[in-house]
């Protein structure tokens, strides 16, 4: 199934989405150059769209609907490794593709939002882990999350791209996004619904191409 086809699945169970098509199909490339490029997606987002940035990381980093053998060479490495483990790691660990949650590194968020200010919590993990090819996910309902805005805003100064998922205007962030995707709702609980059918097509098209 190519990454149209599953974009055209989801418009028929969701077709109010139908206007997020091309975005939903840019977005996706955007994350599959980077991956076959050496680089690496971080993701950010507030309350219910930190949860959906820690589930992205979840649906690439291991296996989302396809299976995702390791490579034979790096087979072949851990069993030379351990002679104990390396058998049971080649035949149980999953490719993966690299994902990073900013969301989930507690103690550095806490110790940002206490020694510097609340609204770096994502932009100094940002300077920290961006490099130049790397894509940005910034998810916000509004597009005016503060800290999400600065994410976006250090994501372009380091020469990431930026992907945006938020609701009907774009807000703040549109200005800083390569690609925006604006789910049709100014309602907080139906832009959250609207994302998890976007991200999971886009997931659905990365992993095709990959695997």
């Amino acid at each position: 199934m190519t990454g149209e086809d599953r974009v055209d699945e989801m418009i028929r169970r969701y077709p109010a989405l139908g206007c997020c098509e091309n975005e939903i199909i840019e977005a996706a490339t955007a994350i599959i150059d980077c991956f076959e490029n050496g680089g690496k997606i971080l993701l950010c987002g507030n309350g219910g769209s930190c949860a959906d940035a820690d589930h992205i990381v979840g649906e690439l980093m291991k296996s989302f609907e396809k299976k995702r053998p390791l490579p034979e060479d790096f087979k072949e490495s851990l069993q030379s490794a351990s002679s104990e483990r390396g058998g049971y790691l080649a035949e149980n660990l999953q490719n993966a593709l690299p994902a990073i949650s900013l969301c989930a590194q507690t103690s550095l968020f806490t110790a940002i939002s206490n020694d510097m200010d609340a609204d770096l919590v994502f932009s100094q993990q940002v300077a920290g882990y961006g490099k130049s090819g790397d894509v940005l996910f910034a998810i916000t309902t509004s597009g005016n999350s503060q800290n999400v805005v600065d994410a976006a805003i250090t994501a372009k100064a380091k020469g990431l791209k930026v992907i945006g998922l938020t609701g009907q205007h774009g807000g703040a962030m549109k200005q800083y996004c390569d690609t925006i995707i604006c789910v049709p709702s100014t309602t907080t609980a139906d832009i959250q619904e609207y994302h998890l059918p976007v991200y999971h097509a886009i997931c659905r098209i990365i992993e095709n191409k990959f695997f």
